[in-house]
């Protein structure tokens, strides 16, 4: 069997969204995976702070913040927060445009507080008090702190909600040379969910690097995700599969798509391509 390198995107791949917990039969399936001389690591947009709770499992390396931070066998190989000058443009482009940003750090992540009394002062107009909810679960869950207890640690990439497209534009073009806008689906209540991530890097462009590093061709990688902002990997390794409960677009560039993470995906597709021989 030639040795393959696995990559799991973590929210809504590996785990439910914003949860910490993988199902057990993904566990055991990268377990096994893992014992029959293959390679998993994460591939996340969380930063290393958000996805430390899922490092209690054993992986073999991760990358972290869309692939700003990688690391191989506990080795760093690739480490490219912003500038202070990008940074600072960032920030304040995104202010005055009226897009409410959360700035991920190596240590945690910082997010204006006044998202969530925009939600609060406008509970009744659409899903805003589900949206206000669901906001509180993930903030809870992934340690996400006020933007006041931030200190201008270096920030590799920022986590947008925008009231509308129209207030992105101006941020998205003016910044456009050295970042990529990442637009989610809409959220309930309308808002606009985003990533601003530095053209330097990817996902897709961390496949490689660590393809590289390992000696391995891309042919012989495998990944697994769920929204666009998985879709330079699932471009570039050399089998791209989508949750079931993942976007549509995603599923139309896919070469798979598996079953949702609550029906044991992971494990049926490890199954599937032979990444594990049976299940126990």
């Amino acid at each position: 069997m030639e040795k393959k390198v696995i990559f799991l995107d973590i929210d809504g791949t590996l785990t439910e969204p914003g949860s910490n917990d993988p199902p057990k039969s993904a566990i055991q399936a990268i377990e096994q995976a893992r014992g029959e001389g293959h390679y998993v690591f994460l591939c996340t947009g969380r930063n290393y702070d958000m996805l430390r709770p899922i490092l209690r499992y054993d992986f073999d390396g991760l990358i972290a913040s869309s692939g700003g931070y990688i690391e191989c066998g506990g080795k760093v190989i690739y480490d490219c927060p912003m500038t202070e000058g990008q940074r600072q443009s960032v920030m304040d482009l995104l202010q005055k445009n009226g897009i409410f940003r959360t700035v991920e750090c190596m240590d945690g992540a910082y997010t204006d507080e006044g998202f969530k009394d925009f939600l609060r002062e406008h509970a009744g107009e659409g899903g805003n008090s589900e949206l206000l909810r669901w906001r509180e679960q993930i903030e809870k869950s992934l340690n996400i702190r006020p933007m006041k207890e931030y200190r201008g640690q270096p920030v590799y990439k920022i986590v947008i909600m925008s009231p509308s497209l129209e207030q992105i534009a101006e941020p998205s073009k003016v910044l456009a040379s050295d970042f990529v806008f990442c637009i989610q689906d809409k959220e309930k209540g309308g808002f606009i969910n985003g990533e601003v991530v530095n053209r330097k890097f990817d996902k897709g462009k961390a496949v490689l690097k660590v393809c590289s590093y390992l000696g391995i061709p891309v042919s012989d990688s495998v990944g697994f995700g769920d929204s666009m902002n998985d879709r330079e990997m699932i471009e570039t390794v050399g089998l791209g599969i989508c949750m079931e409960n993942g976007s549509l677009a995603l599923k139309e560039i896919a070469d798979d798509v598996c079953p949702s993470v609550k029906e044991d995906g992971i494990r049926n597709a490890f199954l599937k391509y032979h990444l594990i021989n049976k299940c126990y």
